[in-house]
């Protein structure tokens, strides 16, 4: 069974265990309001071993923020909590909708418990006709990675990088089989659905990545989709990025340098009764791996290659459990001249359980093994293993 997540996840639908299920609709004059979103929290126990030196990019970070090789922490997982307010109406033959959220954190390391500050990743309103489209303007999650995240299983869970108690979010795929798909600022148009197919297109705020690259002009994003129903359904897809992209002398590179960067990735999800699978590839130049152009190039500004991406199977037992397994790695390229402790791979695997107690409701428990290899073998693999377990509630 399927259970809609709605704006709490970016509009996808995710397959979850229980039923279909929106937010608390409430009419209000020519407009209808929808209250929607999730909270989420789990015990994580993390151990690490492994290289203690520290490799640039790696994702099994071997010690803490106190030096200790075993963590332990209440934390929300990839997913934060979520509390978004929608509302549509149809006005002038139009279709205008606006969405608003913000995500608090299940705990913190403040002496009060009160240091966090909450994220806010959605501001944007929609506006189109089912005869000619829709247009987005405003902030929300990237279209280029995007259908990456929302098909990963571990967006219910913890998945990667829990090593630290009181963070925001853990890190799921992200960097072990997927960059970040980021929440940007954006103008996007997307097409009416013609028979299963859709396109989006658009331009996005210039100024993502590190503090020390800075792009010119708008980035440029778009996906590909094609989605089918029936006994067998599912969905493929294709979507890109690029960024001109300028570095600051002494930053990211010891001289100015300006590159454009390019990624494009491949994917699809198919379900047939109780069984579901997800295959995923990305590849680019001047990318770089985990977030969009982190390490996407050497300090004389020559663009390294990237590539990567996970597989997933899931089944759905007699019980309604969800029991998943999958496998990610996010590879780098090095350049002549390169330190030795640039990562070269981050890889992850990770085994879970996803039980729904009623229909908002699931309890979560996951197994994650990730490991980070530098480029030189003189460094030690880099290990980290979590147990993670607790809730999560979607309205």
């Amino acid at each position: 069974m399927n259970k809609k997540l709605g704006l709490a996840v970016a509009g996808a639908v995710l397959a979850l265990s229980s039923a279909a299920n929106a937010g608390i609709i409430i009419p209000a004059g020519d407009w209808t309001v929808d209250i929607n979103g999730n909270v989420n929290a789990y015990f994580i126990n993390t151990r690490a071993s492994g290289e203690t030196r520290e490799i640039t990019g790696g994702m099994a970070t071997v010690r803490d923020t106190n030096g200790d090789r075993v963590a332990n922490g209440i934390n929300t997982g990839l997913l934060p909590s979520w509390l978004g307010v929608s509302a549509k109406t149809r006005q002038n033959d139009l279709d205008v909708a606006f969405t608003i959220s913000f995500q608090p954190n299940a705990s913190d390391n403040g002496a009060a418990g009160d240091a966090k500050t909450p994220l806010n990743r959605q501001a944007y309103l929609t506006f189109g006709d089912a005869s000619w489209g829709s247009v987005k303007v405003g902030k929300d999650l990237g279209i280029f990675a995007g259908q990456a995240i929302l098909n990963d299983m571990t967006l219910l869970g913890v998945g990667g990088g829990s090593n630290i108690s009181g963070q925001a979010t853990t890190y799921g795929g992200i960097g072990t089989g997927y960059i970040y798909a980021a929440w940007k600022g954006q103008i996007a148009y997307t097409t009416p659905n013609w028979n299963g197919f859709q396109a989006t297109i658009g331009v996005t705020n210039p100024n993502q990545g590190t503090d020390d690259v800075y792009q010119d002009r708008l980035g440029v994003e778009g996906q590909l989709m094609y989605s089918w129903a029936g006994d067998f359904n599912g969905k493929a897809w294709a979507s890109f990025a690029s960024y001109d992209v300028n570095t600051k002398a002494g930053g990211a590179t010891t001289a100015k340098e300006s590159y454009t960067a390019n990624a494009y990735d491949i994917g699809v999800n198919g379900n047939i009764g109780n069984v579901g699978v997800t295959g995923y590839y990305y590849w680019g130049k001047g990318a770089g791996t985990t977030t969009f152009l982190g390490n996407g190039v050497s300090s004389d500004g020559k663009k390294r290659d990237s590539n990567g991406g996970y597989i997933q199977a899931t089944y759905v037992i007699p019980t309604g459990t969800k029991l998943g397994a999958a496998y990610g790695v996010s590879k780098l390229d090095d350049n002549a001249g390169d330190p030795a402790n640039l990562v070269e791979s981050n890889r992850r695997w990770t085994i879970g359980a996803y039980h729904p107690i009623t229909k908002s409701l699931n309890l979560v428990a996951e197994y994650n093994d990730v490991r980070t290899e530098a480029q030189s073998s003189t460094y030690d693999a880099a290990k980290s293993k979590n147990i993670s377990l607790g809730a999560i509630l979607f309205f």
